[in-house]
């Protein structure tokens, strides 16, 4: 995969590799174990590059029939339950949030309860119940023993989500409500200066809902989120408030095309002192998405993504190191 863009930190190469397993195991007649692993390697940097590789999943539970199941790990937040219903684009897409983002998506210390069909009762509803334990710092009174930068901290949180599918329409809503760290109300260095992270309260909120239809080769959806100190803004800290939009359509062709148009936006509110100078209410995220994928086979794919950004170069956005430029990235897969 390679990137094409005026934005020197956003053009090249981009390859990737992602290896990973999922399986599932008969304990007795009601229970079933399971689990997953994920792992990314990077295939655009030197041999001598130790931090080219992560696990992005890692997890294991059991599945007790209608009961439902309980796993815990590293797994994906369940505001994603909805969110992921427009995180279907070729390339880009999903990015109004991101990884070590609360329970927003992918995150450590995941304890997830789940039930489908209600019981065995409800077709198509289903609803999910979830813990996450703290990721502290990597020193001081906020330490845990993965500790990491405070923009990917998190502490003690609770989330749930629920989603029902009738006919091809679906339609899902989740919250999460997660305690902010101390590093994370508190300050960094910026080329020798100390500044305040923005966005700093207790708890970090997510408020989301969406709607998707899946059927005769047609695909729609669109979710709604509303973030409190929860939203990251570039490597600053957390919008107060933040307002995220995404919305997708694409078409399945008999011949192996799928084309793709999608609009996301993310619009901070309240945000602050910045490098001294004041902040209300400022877009941190806006682009146009038009791509297409074309299936040779189950196993090999090609596609084109053009990621057209909205977002104008202004104070701003250099304050927040926010890319403004747009991005052309074409890739071939094989998946196996």
């Amino acid at each position: 995969m390679h990137y094409f863009s005026d934005n020197k930190s956003e053009d090249g190469d981009q390859t990737y590799v992602r290896l990973g397993f999922k399986g599932e195991t008969q304990v007795t007649d009601q229970l079933t174990g399971y689990g997953q692993w994920e792992y990314q390697i990077q295939g655009n940097t030197s041999e001598d590059n130790k931090e080219n590789s992560w696990t992005r999943v890692a997890f294991a539970g059991l599945k007790f029939q209608d009961v439902g199941s309980f796993d815990y790990g590293r797994n994906y937040g369940v505001v994603y339950d909805v969110t992921s219903w427009t995180d279907v684009l070729p390339e880009f897409g999903g990015d109004t949030y991101g990884s070590d983002n609360f329970m927003q998506q992918r995150g450590n210390g995941f304890a997830t309860y789940r039930n489908t069909d209600f019981f065995g009762l409800v077709d198509g509803l289903n609803f999910a119940v979830q813990y996450q334990g703290k990721n502290g710092s990597v020193s001081g009174e906020g330490m845990t023993n993965n500790g990491r930068g405070a923009l990917r901290q998190n502490g003690d949180g609770v989330g749930g989500s629920i989603t029902y599918d009738y006919e091809g329409f679906g339609i899902g809503a989740a919250v999460s409500s997660s305690k902010r760290t101390d590093d994370q109300n508190g300050s960094y260095i910026s080329n020798g200066v100390v500044r305040n992270y923005i966005g700093t309260g207790d708890r970090a909120e997510t408020y989301t809902g969406g709607l998707k239809y899946d059927a005769n080769n047609i695909y729609l959806a669109a979710q709604y989120t509303q973030t409190y100190n929860a939203t990251r803004v570039g490597s600053l800290g957390w919008a107060n408030k933040a307002q995220n939009f995404e919305a997708v359509a694409q078409y399945q062709f008999d011949f192996g095309l799928r084309p793709s148009v999608a609009y996301l936006q993310s619009k901070g509110k309240n945000l602050g002192v910045i490098n001294s100078r004041n902040y209300d209410d400022e877009d941190i995220l806006k682009y146009v998405d038009v791509g297409a994928t074309y299936y040779f086979n189950k196993n090999m794919s090609t596609y084109v993504d053009y990621k057209i950004n909205l977002l104008d170069d202004n104070q701003f956005t250099r304050d927040a190191g926010i890319n403004t430029d747009n991005i052309v990235a074409l890739g071939l897969v094989y998946q196996f």
